[in-house]
């Protein structure tokens, strides 16, 4: 069978299954089972796939279509500017986290030297990413998964930051090392009532990820409260909140001893990102 069969066939499936990125997702799938770019496949569609191939293409189209996502069918996710290892245990990278990147470059392009930590790594896209724009900085991490300490540990090797971070598998709550310049948090914040609802590819992402308790800041209370502890005077905090939290979370701050310096929206123009600097005990 001819790649532009295969590829057609599997984009009529994800289609029926009312997958959006039906087209895409066929052809990365197929570069990915057949291990070549998705522009050889494009410009390759008369060539032919041999049975063992098409058997594992067909068997990836199969969990597509049951919702599974992308990322965790090819282990892949492109993050800022570099391609992530991700599974199954780890949150998926969104590009509405990238502005979280792009804030501290903004806030520390004069500073050198940064101490930073990141509560909740997860795949560790975000210090990282960090630490591949910034030399100078060194990154802490702490995450209550001992899954996400394996995975981006498998990052932080591909992308030759091994000796400049310490990871550690801990619940926020018992963390007490350091002092530092800059916190950076991605917590779980969606009501725990609303996890049910959402997206078909989002409900196989891990729940410890995503559930933010009964009113989705209970995970965003324990960040703030040990930030506050765990940040120099005059240190920045800076969150990813989700769209309609920011009145909560400034109230939050603001008891915890924060001052808060700006909220920044996301591309769809949602409240998305708050930042704070520690101004008393």
């Amino acid at each position: 069978m001819k790649l532009e069969t295969a590829i057609h066939e599997a984009y009529q499936k994800l289609k029926n299954n009312n997958i959006k990125s039906a087209m895409l997702d066929s052809e990365l799938l197929m570069a990915n089972v057949i291990n070549k770019s998705r522009e050889f496949i494009i410009l390759n569609l008369d060539k032919n796939i041999d049975k063992k191939d098409f058997d594992n293409f067909q068997n990836m189209v199969s969990k597509r279509e049951q919702g599974q996502p992308l990322a965790y069918l090819t282990n892949k996710k492109f993050f800022w500017k570099y391609e992530f290892f991700v599974n199954e245990h780890v949150l998926i990278p969104r590009p509405d986290t990238e502005i979280i990147i792009e804030q501290v470059l903004k806030i520390f392009k004069f500073k050198n030297n940064i101490n930073f930590l990141d509560i909740g790594f997860g795949s560790g896209c975000i210090l990282l990413s960090l630490l591949k724009e910034r030399k100078d900085f060194r990154a802490t991490g702490v995450d209550i998964s001992n899954h996400a300490v394996k995975v981006c540990k498998i990052n932080a090797k591909k992308l030759g930051l091994k000796t400049r971070l310490k990871l550690y598998n801990s619940d926020i709550d018992k963390f007490k090392f350091g002092k530092y310049d800059l916190i950076i948090s991605n917590p779980p914040y969606i009501k725990n009532f609303d996890i049910k609802y959402l997206e078909k590819d989002v409900k196989f992402e891990p729940k410890l990820a995503l559930n933010g308790g009964l009113d989705g800041i209970s995970e965003i209370r324990k960040v703030i409260k040990k930030s506050s502890e765990l940040i120099k005077y005059g240190g920045k905090l800076i969150l990813e909140i989700a769209h309609n939290q920011k009145k909560d979370v400034k109230q939050i701050l603001n008891i915890n001893g924060f001052y808060i310096n700006s909220v920044v929206k996301d591309f769809s123009d949602n409240d998305r990102c708050i930042i704070s600097t520690k101004l008393e005990n």
